[in-house]
């Protein structure tokens, strides 16, 4: 199977592409990035020997020859690709953050064409900490109180993470609470007392931290913490390329790594 990788001069295209040469199903198919990085030349360790490659600035005529897209960009560029994936009829992983709810429509409107995995965090990990938030959330109820804390290294642009997100969307749904009504992100002042039905968000950002989220249940005489730590960011680039191998196989529809992992 041949992957094309859009972003391919970010860290995470990087780590893809490298993990892609390693493993023996597959290939990879095309490489591209914004045009004021095409040319760009990629060192590639590949079984024993190091290949150069060369990344495009055309994504179409990558992602032809290619089985599959994986997309760690940025939201406006993500959309874009997938526009084009969806012309030529190639399933995309989509690990890009920040998409506003237009852009998430528009991924569910392209996904009638194609199989689109979409998911803010594709580590195995993070996965199964999304549904242990939901099920210690709904056996704890709103007597402990949630408390969601991420770290990111200084280079991120966005915040709260998507994986921080999605954490406080899973413990908000099994606690009967809407995400736009009841997270509050950080507090300053004299804010008075903690409402009950409330999710409290906290992001920190320094150095080069590659991820680490930690979903706090705060009840009368005790606390109940589920983190996770990314040590490296070879946990979401080997999630990522899970989702390929299932999206090439996939009926179109939007899917997460929930689907993909199987822990629905």
């Amino acid at each position: 199977m041949k992957i094309c990788m859009a972003g391919a001069c970010g860290r995470m295209g990087r780590r893809i592409l490298e993990m892609t040469a390693e493993a023996s199903d597959l290939d990879i198919g095309g490489a591209f990035d914004i045009p004021a990085l095409a040319g760009t030349e990629i060192v590639i360790s590949q079984r024993g020997h190091s290949s150069v490659l060369r990344v495009s600035g055309e994504p179409a005529a990558e992602i032809a020859n290619s089985d599959a897209l994986i997309d760690f960009t940025i939201a406006n560029a993500c959309v874009a690709n997938a526009r084009v994936a969806a012309g030529l009829g190639k399933p995309c992983v989509i690990g890009t953050t920040g998409l506003d709810d237009a852009q998430k429509k528009e991924l569910k409107t392209l996904a009638q064409r194609i199989a689109i995995v979409h998911a803010p965090n594709m580590s195995v990990g993070v996965n199964l900490l999304f549904k242990l938030t939901s099920q210690v959330a709904a056996v704890l109820g709103l007597d402990y109180n949630v408390e969601i804390v991420e770290t990111h290294h200084n280079l991120k642009k966005d915040s709260p993470s998507g994986t921080a997100v999605r954490l406080a969307e899973r413990a908000a749904e099994a606690l009967g609470l809407k995400y736009d009504e009841d997270v509050t992100h950080g507090r300053e002042g004299l804010v008075g007392e903690r409402p009950r039905r409330q999710i409290g968000m906290h992001a920190l950002r320094g150095g080069d931290v590659v991820g680490d989220h930690t979903v706090s249940f705060i009840g009368p005489g005790e606390r109940i913490e589920l983190t996770h730590r990314a040590h490296n960011r070879d946990n979401f680039a080997r999630g990522a390329l899970i989702a390929a191998r299932f999206a090439v196989k996939a009926q179109p529809g939007i899917y997460d790594m929930q689907d993909v992992l199987g822990l629905k």
